[in-house]
């Protein structure tokens, strides 16, 4: 593919037309500004904050507050774990291939902001039927914003990698878009509560999707595409069939290990969240709503300690940053099985607060490296394709999240909807194990993953110097689809 010529950094109109015109043929070329990598950062609020809100309450709303049986509820989150794990690749592979005057990424964003929004808060203003017409309306609904969540979070992924071209640019662009993910999150779990418990659940809805699409219209500000030579690319992509993309995205050495670490990771922290109400009740004696004084230090701690490993990132390169980050989160992890008061878990939190952010800002961008790999070997930029490919395999976490802890609490003697006096003394064992041990397994075999990861490369902030190191592929031997 040939590569745009060096260029004042910014996003460049084409000269002429009207604001409309000028807005569909803007460009990206250099480096992109601060105010626009502040922008696209700004889109991981209100995609943390939707997606956060609707895991984290939309069970309890279904379940306690409408009266829908557990079991239906649960088999339809079923449902839509498998919808979203299947969308995410069939998204990213119809992304990558269709080409429009407004670019490949900006067109799937802005079509599908609205549905989500709306999508979203229908989710929380069911119509007066009964627990049959709920579900089904679940469904329904669920299935909606599915669609229209992975449409606009996957393009919105894609974008990184093309906005920013090198290591250093990508920690620092990085930095704000995690900040501002982090903020959605600590605002979908804690400030949810706050506005349906005193406004209802459809105040609560409609100010989230308000907020929302004012942050979303705001980040389209710095969702800039760069030019292509379309002739040479869609050439090639004849030539290279789907099938053949698909397959080989999943023999690429460097992707495999990559997801495969990432794999694990996402679990560790599926588990920790889910194990630590256990191990306040049991294991500390706490009560259970000290569960907030145990998930709070991780949150305060990772913010800050985003802007450190985006220098760490930047110094050392992605995969030495990704070896040190499992290192530190699996050592902190550890320090679970020590506490006995929820104090002491709660400083063990500020550990592992350094740890997730680590996790939040370098995967992504060794990510952004094997897709550089793979252009260079393809002469496809397939970013769609990739974070499609990521997504399907880490929704895998929910399923070793569950495995591991309904075995952890098996083996211990757990008894369930019992009081914790009835509970055996092995219970406060097994769960300590839980959050502080199994982990930290899952990191090691992480590491192991990241240790063969074959894309050794520090690229600099110059773009043509990092092309030139990289020309020299460790993976260049691997097979190429025909």
């Amino acid at each position: 593919m040939s590569a745009p010529q060096p260029a004042p950094s910014g996003s460049v109109p084409t000269a002429g037309g009207g604001l409309l015109a000028r807005t569909r043929d803007r460009r990206l070329v250099g480096a992109p500004s601060r105010a626009g990598t502040i922008a696209y950062g700004a889109s991981a609020f209100p995609s943390n904050l939707l997606m956060q809100t609707f895991s984290a309450f939309v069970v309890y709303f279904y379940v306690d507050h409408l009266g829908v049986r557990a079991g239906w509820v649960a088999g339809a989150m079923v449902a839509h774990g498998i919808l979203n794990a299947l969308l995410n690749p069939l998204v990213g592979a119809a992304s990558d291939r269709r080409r429009t005057r407004w670019g490949r990424r900006v067109p799937w964003i802005v079509l599908g902001i609205v549905p989500l929004v709306v999508a979203f808060a229908l989710v929380w203003m069911p119509p007066a039927v009964g627990p049959v017409g709920l579900v089904v309306w679940f469904l329904v609904v669920v299935a909606l914003f599915d669609v229209a969540y992975v449409v606009v979070a996957l393009n919105i992924s894609a974008l990184f990698p093309e906005i920013f071209r090198t290591t250093a640019e990508r920690a620092r662009g990085n930095t704000p878009r995690q900040i501002f993910g982090l903020v959605g999150m600590i605002l979908g779990t804690a400030g949810a509560p706050l506005l349906y418990g005193t406004l209802g659940w459809t105040w609560m809805a409609l100010l989230l999707g308000v907020v929302s699409l004012a942050f979303f219209v705001w980040s389209l500000a710095g969702m800039v595409e760069r030019p292509v030579d379309v002739a040479t690319v869609r050439e090639r992509e004849a030539a290279v069939g789907l099938g053949d993309q698909l397959r080989y995205t999943f023999a690429n050495r460097a992707f495999v290990t990559y997801v495969l670490g990432s794999l694990l990771l996402q679990s560790t922290t599926a588990i920790v969240l889910a194990a630590i109400p256990f191990y306040v009740r049991y294991t500390l004696g706490g009560a259970e709503a000290d569960a907030t004084l145990l998930l709070a230090p991780i949150f305060v701690a990772a913010i800050p300690s985003i802007v450190g490993w985006s220098w760490v990132v930047r110094r050392i390169g992605p995969r030495s940053a990704m070896l040190w980050v499992v290192a530190v989160y699996g050592l902190a992890t550890c320090l679970y099985l020590i506490p006995s008061t929820v104090l002491g878990a709660a400083l063990a939190g500020l550990a592992v607060g350094v740890g997730v952010a680590g996790l939040m800002q370098v995967l992504e961008v060794a990510l952004a490296q094997v897709i550089d790999d793979d252009e260079r070997r393809t002469g496809l930029r397939r970013e769609g394709m990739y974070f499609g490919a990521n997504g399907f395999v880490v929704r895998g976490s929910v399923i070793v999240q569950a495995v591991l802890v309904a075995g952890v609490l098996s083996a211990s003697g757990y008894v369930e909807g019992a009081g914790d006096v009835v509970q055996p003394d092995s219970v406060a064992t097994g769960v300590r194990l839980l959050l502080g041990g199994v982990p930290v397994v899952l990191a090691a075999l992480a590491f192991v993953c990241f240790w063969f990861y074959p894309l050794r490369g520090h690229d600099s902030d110059d773009t043509d110097a990092a092309l030139t190191e990289a020309d020299a592929s460790p993976t260049a031997a691997d097979p190429l689809p025909r």
